[in-house]
């Protein structure tokens, strides 16, 4: 089947990309492709060429699973159509309607001219895969808005709005309606004046008032200063300043030359692997093996009880998506608290300029609370977001059940608590699950679903594309006490708090983290969240209890974190910088010793392994016994959850880069060195001795144990 519609229309050759659903560029469709440019070219009734997208996007770029194969000498690549295109004689226009993204606007920047419709957006975001673009994107963006601007929009990766676009001088016109007609008529206008254009004839300046070329080493020296380290997340980054540094010191041919040999080195580095994995790995979260087909419910109103911050950022996450929520919360206190909440939120929207006082005052208006619990009588779907305890929990499900319509679903944000034992309550077990939200829940991309014992396949694929409505990364979980995320993170706690216990200071482990990766290390988490919330986990499962009572007496001495002004650091008014705390340490020392745990030394190596390797022994684990349907789907909760670095891909991920046997080796020392908490799982061990990897573990249907 064609990927490439032609049409010819007053000497004017049309090319209309068709390969759905974004129209990508694979090496398949550059192979049809570049023949029809060629033969545009040698037609002499041709006088122009408009590329044109269907599907109702001009092309999100290039096929990632492309990134994987070694071109072979035939293999054609959207590099060959634009050299072609490049080379031609024709006016070439691009005719952009949806998205223009990566290799798609690559395309349209070796065009002449680029017009577009209102509700185009454009963008290089090759930087979210450890990749700079490849196809002269570093070489002609530089050439047409200058490099400053250029880089800036490139090493954030972002997708510009048509309008902004234009003002940037990225596109030529921007137009309502039928953008193939625009661009036809643009066509026609531009072979009377200026057919041709290429970016590559222009040289690239630094778009710095004020600065010339001669200060181009200056400014590249201080955007690498301001990127994280190579080895830190920040290889491509460094890369791409490189190329654009290429754009405005080098003639065009040798810069792109020197771009593709950069692409091409990234291409084949760890970060970018570990990045295009996590990539992928999204787009499997919806498939359940083992699921029946089902349809899921229209989910039109939503309901919340709890208007406290999770319940509040809950319901604005619905507003963002255009559904109306009702929000049950008796306090009028933490109402008013919401209240302010959400209408704070989009003012800072509106200062910022991404969103109209308009839109702002729909979502805000769409957003209602309540202390009537009959206000939720309508809504589809219902969301607990009350205080973490089973009997609280429960009480306001057995209220629900007789107040909601029979056809809606209920469901919990508990991050830890037994699904099941709440579903048990109320006479529609099948339409109850999880809904762990993460904070705050309007801007972490985090949502796990957790599946209950008779949750119903209809009730989990609604609640699979409610998540996909809601712009959530929607990880489907078994019902395990803490779920996937927090079960983790309790071993990885277990192992920080060891090492404090053992002398290592705080803001030592906590720097090891940061440095591996990690936007902030395990104790300014602790801090973070509160020391009294894992006081009360601890309370509910005393087996989470730690060596010492440290956590008991810091709860005692209202050391509870941020909000306390003082936990394992110490935190001045208004400013959430953790400081160190020599009287949290001595507190450490002293029930570190009440505990009879001797000092020892932990280098930087042992710390970093401790932490990481516990999360990969309990993910092992969580995996074999089904809780986790794959090592995609945890790398997923941890890298959208917990911070863990994207360009290590996630804890399996890293597990195989390292490689597992290396891994295992090391939980099986420390084992013997301290005790039967690092029992290597028994996948773990499986996978070490054949020599395998988790990426090739084949998962198993989700358990609701």
């Amino acid at each position: 089947m064609s990927q490439i519609v032609t049409a010819d229309r007053d000497g004017i050759r049309i090319l209309t990309l068709d390969n759905p659903p974004v129209n990508a560029l694979s090496f398949a469709l550059s192979a049809e492709l570049l023949p029809l440019v060629r033969a545009a070219e040698d037609d002499a009734n041709v006088r122009a060429v408009i590329f044109s997208g269907a599907n109702g996007i001009f092309s999100g770029g290039a096929d990632v699973n492309d990134f994987a194969t070694e071109p072979t000498p035939e293999t054609k690549t959207i590099r060959d159509v634009i050299a072609a295109i490049e080379r031609g004689k024709k006016t070439y226009v691009a005719a952009i309607d949806g998205n223009a993204l990566g290799g798609g606007l690559e395309l349209s920047l070796a065009c002449d001219y680029r017009i577009a419709t209102t509700r185009s957006k454009v963008g290089l975001p090759e930087i979210k895969l450890g990749l700079l673009p490849g196809a002269g994107g570093t070489q002609r963006l530089p050439r047409l808005i200058g490099a400053q601007a250029a880089m800036q929009m490139m090493l954030k990766g972002e997708s510009v709005a048509a309008d902004e676009a234009k003002k940037r001088g990225v596109l030529d016109e921007v137009v309502e309606g039928n953008v193939v007609d625009a661009a036809f008529g643009l066509a026609c206008r531009a072979l009377e004046k200026e057919p041709k254009r290429r970016l590559s004839q222009r040289q690239a300046e630094l778009g710095i008032p004020g600065l010339t070329a001669n200060a181009l080493p200056f400014v590249a020296a201080q955007a690498h200063k301001m990127v994280p380290p190579e080895d830190n997340g920040g290889f491509a980054a460094h890369k791409l300043i490189d190329a654009v540094e290429a754009a405005v010191e080098l003639p065009f041919g040798r810069g792109i030359a020197r771009e593709a040999r950069l692409f091409d080195e990234l291409v084949r580095s760890a970060p970018s692997a570990a990045l295009r994995h996590v990539f992928f790995a999204e787009r499997e979260l919806g498939k359940i093996p083992g699921l029946p087909a089902a349809e899921p419910m229209k989910i039109e109103r939503a309901g919340v009880v709890g208007g406290g911050l999770m319940g509040t950022g809950i319901a604005i996450t619905f507003a963002n998506a255009g559904i109306p929520v009702t929000v049950v919360e008796p306090s009028d206190e933490a109402t008013e608290r919401g209240k302010q909440m959400v209408f704070g939120m989009y003012m800072n929207q509106v200062q910022k300029g991404r969103m109209t006082q308009e839109e702002a005052w729909k979502r805000g208006q769409s957003v209602v609370y309540t202390d009537d619990y009959a206000e939720l009588a309508d809504c589809d779907v219902v969301i607990e977001a009350v205080f973490e305890n089973m009997d609280v929990k429960k009480g306001v499900f057995k209220k629900l059940d007789g107040i909601v319509k029979p056809s809606a679903i209920l469901a919990t944000n508990t991050s830890t608590l037994d699904v099941d034992e709440m579903a048990a309550v109320t006479q529609r077990p099948e339409q109850f699950l999880g809904l762990h939200f993460f904070a705050p829940a309007n801007i972490m991309q985090l949502l796990e679903i957790v599946r209950g014992k008779r949750t119903s396949p209809q009730t989990l694929a609604t609640a699979i594309a409610l998540g996909k409505t809601l712009r959530k990364k929607g990880v489907v979980s078994g019902n395990e006490f803490g779920f996937i995320g927090n079960r983790m993170l309790f071993d990885y706690s277990r192992e920080a708090m060891a090492l404090a216990e053992e002398g290592v200071p705080p803001y030592r482990i906590d720097a090891v983290m940061k440095d591996f990766g990690f936007a902030m290390g395990p104790f300014a988490m602790f801090d973070l969240s509160g020391l009294d919330v894992f006081w009360h986990i601890q309370q509910a499962k005393t087996e989470m209890k730690g060596r010492s009572n440290i956590v008991d007496r810091m709860y005692r001495e209202k050391r509870i974190g941020q909000k306390s002004g003082k936990g394992f650091y110490r935190y001045e008014k208004g400013n959430r910088e953790p400081i160190r705390d020599e009287e949290a340490e001595k507190i450490l020392a002293e029930e570190a010793a009440a505990a009879g745990i001797a000092p020892r030394e932990a280098g930087d190596d042992e710390i970093r392994k401790r932490l990481v390797y516990a999360l990969v022994n309990v993910g092992a684990d969580l995996l074999a016994r089904g809780v986790a349907l794959r090592p995609g789907d945890i790398d997923i909760v941890y890298v959208y959850g917990y911070g863990f670095p994207p360009h290590h891909g996630g804890p399996m991920w890293y597990a195989d880069e390292v490689g597992v046997k290396s891994v295992y080796d090391d939980v099986l020392r420390f084992q013997k060195e301290f005790g039967d908490q690092w029992r290597p799982a028994p996948l773990l061990a499986e996978i070490a001795q054949s020599g395998g990897t988790f990426a090739a573990y084949t998962s198993k249907e989700l358990v609701h144990a």
